[in-house]
């Protein structure tokens, strides 16, 4: 596998592979790599000839008074997973590499969607998202990139900024991969004590309640936002950032569930900030 640090290192070699006529998948992560980030690497390694998996820790997606400097980093362990999922090249930049000194251009999508879920506690947080993944384009220039579920606004975010500006890559989203019992994978996972770590399975707990409920026929929002918003609420470690049930496309939300509805929450449980969903299916 290369490990390249420059952007002009991936250039090179993506160019040689398109020589070759060969397709290419991106898997844009932050690192700490888990089972996860494997499931994109092998949906893209499906899918594409070659993959290019970026290993940058954004700092544009981060609030003064959010986690960069305590976010896991362990890279030898992230190319070690890379390699053992058949990823080609791993770019590892630094800050530097990434952002000019003083830089001041960003992407943006400047209506609500990205006020709405994580945008109300994290206003600067997609601004981030959708600069670096436009500068992992640009640098990469994949046929696809792969974005797992869990994160289900980002994705709808990215899905958005590449219709609009006409990038031409396929959004290829990939389900959320779960432990064995239940708590969705996620590298802030590691921030969690022994009990937050039982107290945190109440957000899969309150997702599987939602789908039984939606499975069963009951597309009232409010009333299976309550339920599981009750459920969560049980639990003494749970601090609930938001619940809520939103178009999937728009993020605005909505009174009735139909085919395509994301039920999501974000929930801190002690002083880490956890997110899961489900998107509504198979309705009538």
């Amino acid at each position: 596998m290369i490990i390249a640090k420059t952007v002009r290192e991936v250039r090179e070699q993506v160019a040689e592979w398109r020589r070759e006529g060969l397709s290419v998948g991106l898997v844009p992560t932050m690192g700490y790599l888990h089972e996860g980030h494997a499931s994109l690497v092998d949906r893209a390694r499906a899918m594409c000839d070659r993959v290019v998996a970026s290993d940058f820790v954004n700092p544009t997606q981060f609030a003064p008074n959010e986690d960069l400097e305590a976010y896991p980093r362990d890279f030898e362990h992230d190319c070690n997973l890379l390699e053992e999922h058949g990823c080609d090249m791993v770019f590892y930049p630094s800050v530097e590499e990434m952002y000019v000194p003083n830089a001041a251009t960003y992407v943006e999508i400047q209506d609500e969607m990205p006020k709405q879920l994580c945008g109300k506690t994290r206003p600067i947080h997609f601004r981030g998202v959708c600069t670096v993944v436009s500068k992992l384009f640009n640098i990469v220039q994949p046929d696809r990139a792969f974005f797992g579920q869990k994160d289900a606004q980002q994705l709808a975010v990215i899905r958005r900024m590449v219709r609009e500006l006409s990038y031409g890559i396929e959004i290829v989203g990939c389900p959320i991969v779960r432990e064995s019992d239940g708590l969705a994978k996620s590298s802030r996972n590691t921030y969690l004590s022994p009990e937050e770590r039982t107290a945190a399975l109440v957000l899969s707990k309150a997702v599987f309640r939602g789908e039984e409920l939606v499975g069963s026929g009951v597309v009232d929002a409010k009333r299976v936002v309550d339920e599981m918003t009750a459920l969560i609420s049980a639990e003494p470690l749970a601090r609930i950032d938001y619940v809520s049930a939103v178009d999937g496309v728009t993020m605005q939300p909505v009174e009735v569930i139909t085919d395509g509805t994301l039920v999501a929450m974000a929930v801190y449980i002690g002083k880490t900030r956890l997110i899961d969903n489900f998107i509504a299916g198979g309705l009538k």
